[in-house]
């Protein structure tokens, strides 16, 4: 075989291994941010908002998008302060469920879409689609936006 065919051969071989390195890369990529999550909505329903704060990047924000009595769509963007807040000085257990998670992952920039149901004190509240971006930090991933719709038909729970 040619030194030329064995430079060939052996790039054939290494291309694929080392993409197969960078998805199992991405892959602990997805399963780290996936966990941020998991870990808010554990501490929310523990009413652990000091711990959901140090999982936020310290631009979070919070957006919700729905429609009014009206009719009419809306968004809404507040500082994530006031959800924290909330989670604080509630009295109830805020269990919100998620399922069907995506997880996309580049670079430093990762988006998490999942649908969740909300029950509160065990009762069924309401659903949608929570929509996160989180970045990759010094100190790990960290949210930075979290979007949710809301709705109580159509839900699963």
């Amino acid at each position: 075989m040619s030194k030329t065919w064995w430079i060939l051969a052996m790039i054939c071989i290494a291309g694929p291994v080392t993409g197969l390195q960078a998805q199992e890369e991405g892959a602990g990529d997805e399963a780290s941010v996936e966990a941020v999550v998991v870990e808010l909505f554990a501490l929310m329903k523990a009413g652990d908002a000091e711990s959901m704060a140090a999982l936020m990047h310290s631009d979070a924000r919070l957006a919700t998008t729905g429609i009014t009595p009206e009719g009419e769509p809306f968004a809404r963007v507040v500082p994530i302060q006031g959800w924290l807040e909330g989670v604080a000085g509630s009295t109830r257990e805020l269990d919100e469920r998620i399922h069907g998670t995506e997880v996309r992952v580049e670079d430093n920039l990762a988006t998490v879409w999942t649908w969740y149901d909300l029950y509160v004190d065990g009762v069924h509240s309401h659903c949608g689609v929570d929509a996160f971006q989180l970045v990759r930090t010094a100190e790990g991933w960290k949210i930075l936006q979290v979007t949710d719709t809301r709705r109580r038909e159509g839900c699963g729970g």
